[in-house]
């Protein structure tokens, strides 16, 4: 999923400039995908400082209410996708592209995003007896489709962040009113939630939670949320109407004020990640804006950029190493490369490991970077 990243402002499509800041978060992101979740909680197991106890329970997601660093990983890459759509649309419809033609890109992303999600889940095993449909995959690919729909179709800022708003709310209402049978409305349990009943009823094969899936089918439609609030932020970065700074103002106070605000309503609304409720998505786009404000101020403000070289080559090819890392056994490479010097670390063996693993993948990625080899879809 490797979309052009040039942004030009709305007057004007000329000076195209790179926003590495977002290659850069994607990568961020990654990292804790492809080992740094592991490595941390690790560290957590195996060392006695707080601060290492503290983040290793951050790496774990949350058991079902409430909210962990590691319940940011998949909507920030949400987030993300709908910052580039912005980036990407907003110079294909300056320059004329059709709005067919945008369908027709769009609809076969999604569709290769929801096959590459069939084969992450193990579609070659040809055991469809057990076989789980829904997947992260498929869910950005889909939320990615419902956001370009959206995005095609609304010329105006405000209009994108009514259709946010809305999204938000009316999928609120349907969570908190809706009744289940044999369970009443307003029931964000795994059993009677109103997303475990559609998705029980529905979604055909197995599901990840038994009797729920966190990537079902209202999850999808609530992900489209924070996916087209990705898409309206990268509209303000676009926007010649303000300067750097007041961009990244507007940025970090409105993620603060979505912080604040999921926060006071959690208590009679749970942030519940698998049920992606609309709370959950206020959070995690809260923090979403902040993480992006503050990359987009140091790496394409400040253009203090030396040391994002090593997640953007991450985040240049974040598909190919998600893919990867279920085709690839890379802890071998790893136990094949540092098990000697391993064995010598006594305790801390199992993280010297690890960190082989994410310096292979990263040497991996590395090569495809110096290569120019992306995986576009």
């Amino acid at each position: 999923m490797n979309y052009s990243l040039d942004i030009m402002n709305f007057n004007s499509v000329t000076s195209p400039k790179r926003l590495l800041s977002l290659d850069t978060l994607r990568g961020f992101d990654m990292f804790w995908i492809i080992g740094g979740d592991m490595l941390f909680r690790t560290l957590g197991e195996t060392t006695n400082y707080r601060w290492t106890k503290w983040w290793a329970l951050q790496m774990e997601h949350a058991e079902w209410d409430g909210f962990h660093a590691y319940d940011l990983v998949f909507p920030l890459f949400m987030f993300i996708a709908g910052v580039a759509v912005s980036i990407s649309l907003t110079n294909k419809l300056l320059y004329g592209v059709s709005k067919t033609s945008l369908y027709k890109k769009s609809i076969k992303r999604a569709i290769i995003l929801i096959i590459l999600g069939f084969l992450y889940n193990g579609l070659l095993t040809l055991e469809f007896s057990s076989f789980r449909f829904a997947s992260v995959l498929g869910q950005i690919g889909l939320a990615y489709l419902i956001t370009v729909i959206i995005y095609i179709n609304t010329k105006r800022f405000r209009i994108r962040v009514l259709w946010f708003s809305g999204i938000l709310l009316i999928y609120a209402i349907i969570q908190l009113l809706v009744p289940v049978p044999g369970c009443g409305a307003g029931m964000l349990s795994p059993e009677c939630s109103i997303n475990s009943f559609i998705d029980r009823l529905l979604l055909p094969g197995a599901l990840y939670g038994k009797i729920y899936d966190p990537e079902g089918i209202l999850c999808i439609v609530s992900a489209s949320g924070i996916t087209l609030l990705g898409a309206v932020a990268g509209d303000i970065l676009q926007s010649d109407k303000f300067t750097n700074y007041r961009k990244v103002l507007i940025l970090s106070v409105t993620g603060l004020v979505f912080v604040i605000a999921a926060s006071g309503i959690h208590i009679f609304y749970p942030v519940i990640k698998s049920l992606w409720t609309s709370t959950f998505n206020l959070l995690a786009g809260g923090f979403s804006l902040l993480l992006l404000s503050i990359f987009y101020l140091i790496v394409d403000v400040w253009e203090l950029r030396g040391w994002s070289f090593f997640f953007r080559v991450i985040g240049q090819n974040s598909i190919t190493i998600y893919m990867a890392t279920i085709m690839v056994n890379f802890s071998a490479t790893s136990e094949f490369i540092f098990g000697g010097l391993a064995s010598f670390c006594g305790i801390y063996e199992p993280i010297v490991l690890i960190a082989g693993l994410i310096c292979i993948e990263w040497l991996f990625l590395l090569f495809l970077f110096k290569k120019k080899v992306f995986l576009k879809i």
